[in-house]
């Protein structure tokens, strides 16, 4: 190969070559003239660059566009650039912080001196900031040296850039440039500034430079942008919606779940309602498990420290694990992880090979210590119960289980009428990252690879995104609303089994280290729990609402028949309750509504005389009279077969 070309890997590995210098957007021009309409960036060797910065190394690449994670991260931190542009043309004396992307959209930390930034200077830098974007101004990157970057800093007078700079080594330092602002950043960005054509600057908030309490206090302020204006008019409807879907206004209001300062911060109390939901949510899949082969266990909230030095969760996780307890000059801790009872479990008895695989399962309850700021409603908590089970299998084994699980995973998902991205994530170059055979790394990544395609499964790779002791497969849905939430996971271990020396018999008589697969499609019953909260807006389908009929007399002369009703569905393992107060029907109607109840049977004279049931359906409204035992048979088929609402 001439020295005058470089060989370029794409993400589906075939390799091309080119000129030595090609940039990205040379590259993806080569491709299609679509693909360098939209392209954003591009990461060469898991680094992400500009389109436009020469490649002058043989590389592995991959191009990004607003479809993708990285490609977003680098439109919104171009984005944070253009609101620091539009700040400095607005308030000309403002000194900058750190102005990073994040999951949605980007923030910068300003320090405007005696300026309390109100709502309408928001609205007056967002038009700015399109003006500014219409210039379609090149983002230009360069590079200096560690003391011209604290010359340029000191001589305006910004005491944050120069922190920053301070603790950078030199030769590691570069500006970008666009328009008439220049900052101190490592990038990427986006070709030029016209590519942003939508914007909202959604909150203001104060955040103390770097973190620190003893420090100044910057204004902190959040935004979003898009590439098109339909874009973004989409996302404050949905940002509206999803107000509306809050778990922690829904599960308060409807009785779900409560958290109480006395009990501690981060630990929820589930009430009657919230425990029937959970119940409901761990027998489905308990079923399910049973179906498949799955064994129940029950294991301890504390373990002995040596369990967790062993696993490696302690002091490897240490920050996120409670303090070990002293219980009889021994060390305890709050479990953080049922994996390593698990292994005990299968490891308390000799193996043999034609008791693989053996599939443990449990829903058990750990703990983790979340800082303060970061607890939220259900989704954040310091106590939650994981849906987890491992299976020990062998290396032959591993293909089927693999696809078992992945079955599992989607079934669940699907009774939820929840879309499912699926990704697999495997190891990247960085040996040092991962544990375990090479060999066996290979091996799982290619059986995992093949059980997609077997299955004709759409799915990204994602190099990098292994967890240290083996490939996985991460199940992002999609809910009522378009939010993406990453729940299951499935993953693979090679580390687990030798760090506790598990075994099994072969048919050769020898010993052989199982292969261990982690599994839990819900993730945490808390989490999913919000996620379900919000993807149905609280109007559960009717196999899960916790209260699933309330019958409704109109007078009291109907009370007997509508307590009959109810006990006749309680042994149908229906749950029914009776509205028996003196009240309006009008009245109990509005309560029902308003608690979401799926079905409201109405008894009056006429249905009662008639062997019938008035029928209202929540958010639907009056669905008419049929015959009592037409009424109880659909009821019990819809739960049976777990329909899901018409309207969610």
């Amino acid at each position: 190969m001439s020295t005058d070309l470089i060989r370029i890997t794409l993400p589906d590995n075939t390799t091309k070559e080119f000129s030595n210098g090609i940039t990205g957007m040379a590259i993806a021009e080569s491709i299609s003239a679509g693909l360098a309409r939209v392209a954003l960036s591009i990461t060469v060797n898991r680094e992400i660059w500009d389109l436009d910065r020469p490649i002058t190394e043989d590389a592995r690449i991959q191009l990004h566009t607003w479809d993708n994670e990285e490609g977003k991260y680098t439109f919104w931190h171009s984005s944070a650039h253009l609101l620091a542009e539009a700040i400095q043309e607005l308030f000309p004396s403002a000194k900058f912080g750190i102005g990073p992307p994040i999951e949605n959209g980007f923030y910068y930390d300003v320090d405007f001196g005696d300026h309390t930034l109100q709502q309408e200077d928001l609205r007056a830098l967002e038009k700015k900031f399109l003006e500014l974007a219409r210039q379609k101004n090149k983002f230009l990157r360069t590079s200096i040296s560690k003391s011209d970057a604290l010359t340029h800093y000191q001589k305006i007078g910004n005491e944050y850039k120069v922190d920053l700079i301070e603790g950078l080594e030199d030769g590691q330092i570069t500006f970008y440039e666009q328009g008439n602002f220049t900052d101190l950043c490592r990038g990427p960005h986006v070709l030029n500034t016209g590519i942003v054509k939508a914007v909202a600057l959604t909150s203001i908030a104060g955040a103390y430079w770097r973190g620190d309490v003893d420090s100044k206090q910057l204004t902190r302020i959040y935004g979003i942008s898009f590439p098109k204006q339909k874009l973004l008019e989409e996302y404050l409807n949905q940002v509206e919606e999803a107000k509306k879907r809050d778990h922690r206004k829904l599960g308060k209001e409807m009785g779900i779940y409560m958290i109480d300062k006395m009990v501690g911060s981060g630990l929820p109390l589930w009430l009657p309602k919230g425990t029937t939901l959970r119940r409901t949510l761990e027998a489905f899949l308990r079923d399910e498990q049973i179906k498949r082969g799955y064994q129940e266990v029950i294991t301890p909230h504390i373990g002995n420290i040596e369990l967790y030095k062993t696993s490696g969760h302690y002091p490897y996780y240490k920050d996120s694990q409670f303090d070990p307890i002293e219980v009889d000059d021994e060390q305890y801790m709050l479990k953080p992880m049922n994996c390593p009872h698990h292994h005990r479990i299968f490891d308390s008895t000799l193996r043999s090979y034609r008791e693989l695989p053996i599939r443990l399962a449990e829903f058990g309850t750990v703990y983790r210590y979340e800082q303060s700021g970061e607890l939220s409603g259900l989704s954040r908590v310091r106590g939650f119960t994981q849906d987890d089970a491992h299976i020990y299998c062998s290396h032959d084994q591993l293909k089927s289980e693999i696809k078992n699980t992945i079955e599992l995973t989607q079934f669940v998902f699907s009774t939820f009428g929840m879309p499912v991205d699926i990704r697999l994530s495997f190891r990247d170059d960085n040996d040092q990252k991962y544990g375990g055979d090479l060999r066996y790394w290979n091996r799982a990544q290619q059986e995992i690879q093949e059980v997609a395609n077997d299955m004709q499964l759409d799915y990204t790779i994602a190099p990098g995104e292994a967890s240290f002791y083996g490939p996985k497969i991460d199940f992002i849905i999609r809910d009522a609303i378009g939010r993406k939430w990453q729940l299951g996971t499935v993953q693979v271990d090679y580390v687990m089994p030798d760090r506790f020396e598990l075994n099994y018999i072969g048919s050769d008589n020898k010993k052989h280290r199982p292969v261990i697969i982690h599994r839990a499609p819900f993730g945490s019953m808390e989490r999913f729990t919000s996620i379900l909260i919000e993807h149905f807006a609280g109007n559960f389908p009717l196999w899960l609402a916790p209260e699933q009929v309330r019958i409704l007399p109109i007078s009291d002369h109907q009370n007997e028949a509508a307590q009959s009703l109810c006990n006749e569905l309680l042994d149908e393992g229906v749950r029914v309750t009776v509205d028996l107060r003196s009240e309006q029907i009008g009245g109990k109607i509005r309560l029902a509504e308003t608690e979401k109840i799926p079905y409201m049977v109405i008894l009056g004279a006429k249905e009662v005389e008639n062997n019938q049931v008035s029928l209202r359906r929540h958010k639907m409204g009056d669905i008419g009279s049929v015959p009592m035992n037409q009424f109880k048979a659909d009821l019990l088929r819809e739960i049976n077969e777990k329909d899901l609402p018409s309207e969610s």
